[in-house]
């Protein structure tokens, strides 16, 4: 099949992405949010909700420091500071239309530094584990596959797809937090964590494939070159990873042109996600296979 045939197209256009996205991660660095650095979170709710661009002239005669401003939903402002004494509490509260009854506080919580590293840490933690378990899973499932390539180059094949499809989706919302202030928080690690189950589950779709038709190759004594049954099994498997990553695309799109402006950041790394790992899958994970397999033999 022409994934396998042409394999060095992909491998060079994902090494292509995989630099921009380092390039990106050491020039512009992570735009944290107050998850992870700590500081101040405001979220008001108005009954006429002023305009941006005059809530940010107010806050920013205050001279205290860096904030962004983002709106959520019709009503409300979510405002993120460093941390702010109760003085300077008082006086956001001010310059965001005080006393009250111009608006609602509905939360305004202070997170320390410590606090933001510890989540920052627990947050590398996580994706660490679960990115070892899923190797350890498949080198498990594939244990009994030990021809032409042993069991656990399944699961080295895996990790860099795995790795791919996170640094890809980070590398790009480096970039947008350079370009449109977008910040890395919780919920985007959330949303890498869904993207490395989604890109696993396609990976072993693909995987168990080439297994079963080398099973089959086995019992029918047939002589078929291993390049030949991964680019089989990619055929018999690639209308199904397209057909289902595209009825999950349209889910997510939906939910990032229509959702809610809370939503929209996660419906979009999912979305940039969904795509890497389909690419991965297809045209990364199993081509790896055949580069193994050709190393061996020399």
């Amino acid at each position: 099949m022409f994934v396998i045939k042409y394999k060095k197209i992909w491998y060079s256009l994902s090494a292509l992405l995989l630099a921009l996205s380092g390039w990106a991660m050491l020039t512009y660095g992570f735009n944290l949010s107050i998850d992870f650095k700590g500081g101040t979170i405001t979220e008001v709710k108005y009954t006429e909700r002023s305009e941006k661009t005059l809530i940010e002239s107010n806050i920013e005669k205050l001279d205290i420091g860096g904030f962004s401003v983002r709106p959520s939903g019709n009503t409300n402002y979510i405002i993120r500071t460093k941390e702010l004494s109760a003085d300077e509490k008082e006086q956001l509260l001010g310059a965001l239309g005080h006393p009250l009854t111009k608006l609602t506080i509905e939360r305004q919580n202070t997170i320390g530094p410590t606090a933001g590293r510890e989540l920052q840490s627990k947050a590398v933690k996580a994706i660490t584990v679960v990115v070892l378990m899923i190797v350890l899973f498949v080198t498990f499932a594939f244990r009994k596959v030990s021809r032409p390539v042993s069991s656990w180059k399944y699961g080295l094949a895996t990790i860099i797809a795995l790795a791919h499809d996170v640094i890809i989706p980070t590398g790009i919302f480096v970039y947008l937090g350079h370009v449109l202030g977008i910040e890395i928080d919780l919920l985007f690690v959330t949303g890498l964590l869904a993207i490395l189950g989604y890109s696993v589950h396609d990976t072993i779709v693909v995987f168990d494939r080439v297994r079963e038709n080398l099973r089959v190759n086995q019992e029918t004594n047939t002589r078929e070159e291993f390049e030949t049954v991964v680019g089989k099994s990619v055929a018999q498997t690639f209308a199904r990873s397209i057909n289902t990553s595209l009825t999950i695309f349209i889910v997510l799109l939906a939910l990032y042109l229509y959702g809610s402006v809370a939503t929209q950041t996660f419906a979009l790394l999912l979305i940039i996600g969904l795509i890497a790992g389909t690419y991965s899958s297809i045209f990364i994970a199993s081509p790896l296979l055949v580069t193994f397999y050709k190393w061996q033999k020399k």
